[in-house]
């Protein structure tokens, strides 16, 4: 109904508002607006062959190859894009709607990893992906390259993360230079599918994503991560000091804020360097608005809180460090990083770095968490290096040298390792920051050492070259 209202000799055609009418309250009005916007964005996509998969607490990298592995199992794998704009997501693409259908049923909230890498699967609105080049991130499988058909797996490409999609056998370690399995698939799963997977995204103090009941009793799509340059092989229950996800950030997030950091000194590898004593460091970004201030992203939450507890307060040069949990979840990736002081960028990826020291159980188990001490120990030298060399390192660093340095009777002509004695714990810290995995050049070798440093539990480096003697000694008697 409608009625003219004449003002000013202008008149006006005015629609009568009832209160049966839906199409004005929520059409009509800032609130309205917002309502119906958000109707429109809660709504989810209608049945599609293309997937969108949500990876949450992405401790292992997450390639093509890996979800191709999975969804191969429920139908034929047309395109995968991965885009880690805001955590790790993909779009993956099937031939058919059912595939889609008995993919999306049989993953959706299951581990891809035990304990991590949890996956969330809606369906996607595009109906086809764009694929311009096939790398890691992206692939395309059916397409002809060298004149040869992907989708038969004799196309001439680098061996596959997985080499077999089906599950059977155990994976073997790769390189992540080559991001490939030298052998095997996984294990067998029992008959019934996946069952209904429970999922867990709580936020401050929830629990973890993981698999609860399902007709599989919650098994992992994937018995084993990659090992060495991957983020390790965990045992029963996941990798060693790996905290499921905790959703939400916040007091249980696996991100951390870091101030104190001497912005003409320190750059991304800085922190890497000392973080890496006490997880999996993820990224590392320095912000620009704040000058000395970093975001770094470890593995877990148990991570973060043995930061905070040996780092927090440290003296580092003039500066003491403050370490504190942040309220972002995790730190999106940063393509136009501004320069610091010595041009290297402000935001690095450190997921894939070999030289995280938690990648594995066994490695895991050999590091030495301790707190700042001015006593360190280095290992992966070259076989009989001398003093002048290691000093060397540091006055290369410009970072004040170790006062006294002990080395330990070489058992393997492979390295060296010993002790090293600093004045003081903030010039112990200022070493390791600087000179943690620098490379160090051996005589007769092809490839210099990567020097690796950590804090020694000994108290003076006499003790501290007994206590050494004595573990090893120990150790060798265990192994007879």
């Amino acid at each position: 109904m409608s009625f003219n209202i004449n003002n000013g000799g202008v008149t006006y055609n005015k629609r009568q508002r009832t209160e049966n009418d839906e199409d004005f309250k929520v059409g009509h009005g800032a609130n309205g607006v917002e309502e119906l916007r958000r109707k429109r964005q809660s709504e989810p996509s209608p049945p599609n062959h293309v997937l969108l998969l949500t990876v949450f607490n992405p401790v292992y990298p997450i390639t093509v190859d890996v979800l191709h592995t999975i969804c191969t199992q429920h139908g034929k794998v047309l395109r995968i894009v991965i885009f880690k704009k805001n955590g790790v997501q993909a779009m993956v693409e099937f031939d058919s709607l059912e595939s889609a259908t008995r993919a999306k049923e049989a993953l959706n909230s299951a581990d891809i990893y035990s304990g991590c890498c949890t996956l969330k699967i809606d369906y996607a609105k595009p109906e086809k992906l764009n694929v311009h080049k096939n790398d890691s991130d992206s692939w395309d499988y059916t397409v002809t390259t060298e004149g040869k058909d992907m989708m038969d797996g004799r196309n001439g490409r680098p061996q596959p993360l997985l080499q077999k999609p089906h599950f059977g056998g155990r994976p073997q370690p790769y390189n992540f230079g080559y991001e490939r399995f030298e052998d095997g698939g996984f294990p067998p799963y029992p008959e019934g599918g996946f069952g209904d997977a429970g999922f867990n995204r709580g936020g401050g103090g929830g629990g973890g994503a993981h698999m609860v009941g399902g007709g599989n009793g919650g098994v992992p799509l994937m018995k084993d991560p990659p090992q060495n340059g991957g983020m390790g092989r965990p045992g029963v229950g996941g990798l060693v000091g790996m905290a499921p996800y905790q959703g939400g950030g916040g007091p249980n997030g696996s991100v951390m804020m870091v101030y104190g950091l001497d912005a003409k000194r320190h750059n991304t590898d800085s922190v890497f360097n000392i973080m890496c004593l006490y997880g999996n460091v993820m990224r590392v970004k320095f912000l620009k608005s704040k000058e000395g201030t970093a975001m770094v992203q470890m593995s877990d939450a148990v991570s973060v809180e043995r930061c905070i507890m040996h780092l927090n307060n440290v003296q580092v040069g003039d500066n003491k460090l403050q370490v504190a949990f942040s309220k972002q979840a995790f730190l999106s990736e940063v393509t136009n990083p501004f320069p610091l002081f010595d041009k290297t960028p402000s935001f690095k990826d450190y997921s894939n770095n070999k030289n995280n020291r938690f990648l594995n159980v066994a490695q895991a188990s050999k590091n030495r968490i301790q707190p700042p001490s001015k006593i360190l120990h280095f290992f992966n030298t070259p076989p009989n290096v001398q003093d002048r060399t290691i000093n060397d390192v540091f006055h290369t660093y410009d970072v004040a040298k170790p006062v006294s340095i002990k080395l330990f009777p070489s058992k393997s002509e492979r390295s060296s390792s010993g002790l090293l004695e600093f004045a003081t714990i903030a010039e112990a810290v200022q070493a390791i920051m600087a000179c943690n995995h620098a490379a160090v050049d051996g005589e007769g070798t092809k490839f210099p050492f990567t020097m690796k440093l950590c804090f020694s539990s000994s108290r003076n480096i006499s003790s501290g070259w007994l206590d050494e003697m004595q573990q090893k000694d120990s150790k060798m008697h265990e192994s007879k």
